[in-house]
């Protein structure tokens, strides 16, 4: 299986989310959508229909993993080994993080600030049409930072604890969580499952994401120490309970402030700040938080490769 994961890591270093290219989570995400409406219709206690929606959405996304994969097998060892490892290159989103975010920062550089707003719009949740140039960078930097555990650490590790299945599931909740895990209205009942699930899942690999985060800042040459100290300090500030290692590690390893007001839905949200404003944030920093991002994924992989060789 590391040799298997270790393929799935290289596939997706080299190839990213090719546009077009079919992808498991988009029809989880059709699935989720199509059995919110059901569960929604049916159940008064909405509740209740959330948790039933997060239990059926995983419960699904395993089933159908694993029996992928068993009949994959069953037609040729080959296809077998094939098909986990796209599965498990599915799950991870390191090349893509670098491709979308460098729209965004690539538009800037050109000038062209409404068009990276509404770049921007697409890989963050907030609103983006006020966002000056230095408020456009910091939230390139803080989506970098948090999904390289999201979107790297997270599903590494799941592949490497239950193989393809378990890291697709994760992916699973992570879908459930950005469709329906808000605290808006409509979803602060049916989406409460989904968030509170997702945070479970999210507990390691955000803590660990910030740790190597510390470590991977010391061959490139940022403030291991001020990393340390930061994250130490403010990991805690967010109202989740996982982003804060991550994007506080990085605001440390760089010496930037992150997070600050933000609006979200039509709403200002005054979110804490992490870090310390020890330089004005730039396209310098950004391109610093891109390969603290691939080093701090080569390190979790190697981290996985080693404590996982004895058992494969």
């Amino acid at each position: 299986m590391n040799g298997l994961i270790a393929a799935a890591f290289l596939l997706d270093l080299l190839l990213g989310d090719p546009y077009g290219w079919p992808h498991p989570v988009i029809g989880i995400g059709k699935f989720i959508k199509r059995l919110e409406l059901v569960l929604a219709s049916l159940l008064d206690n909405r509740r209740l229909a959330g948790v039933l929606l997060a239990a059926a959405t995983l419960a699904a996304t395993g089933l159908v993993t694993w029996a992928i994969i068993f009949l994959a097998a069953r037609l040729h060892p080959v296809a077998g080994l094939a098909v986990t490892v796209w599965l498990g290159y599915t799950t991870l989103a390191m090349r893509s993080l670098h491709v979308e975010s460098r729209r965004v920062v690539t538009l800037l550089e050109q000038g062209r600030i409404e068009e990276a707003r509404r770049s921007l719009s697409l890989i963050v949740g907030r609103e983006t049409s006020q966002l000056d140039e230095e408020q456009i960078l910091r939230a390139c930097i803080e989506t970098v930072a948090e999904n390289t555990s999201d979107g790297i650490v997270g599903p590494l590790f799941y592949l490497f604890v239950g193989g393809p299945v378990l890291a697709m599931m994760y992916k699973a909740a992570s879908t459930l969580d950005s469709m329906v895990g808000y605290t808006d209205d409509r979803y602060r009942e049916m989406g409460w499952a989904s968030a509170r699930l997702d945070d479970l899942l999210n507990l390691i690999p955000a803590r660990l994401t910030g740790l190597l985060m510390v470590l991977a800042s010391v061959p490139l040459g940022l403030n291991v120490w001020n990393a340390l100290r930061v994250m130490l300090r403010d990991a805690r500030k967010p109202s989740s309970p996982n982003a804060g290692y991550p994007e506080s590690a990085a605001a440390g390893a760089l010496g930037v402030q992150l997070g600050g007001p933000a609006t979200y839905f039509g709403e200002r949200v005054d979110k804490p700040t992490l870090g310390d404003a020890d330089r004005r944030i730039d396209i310098g920093c950004y391109r610093r938080m891109i390969r603290l991002m691939y080093l701090t994924s080569f390190f979790a992989l190697l981290l996985g490769l080693v404590i996982t060789w004895p058992l494969y």
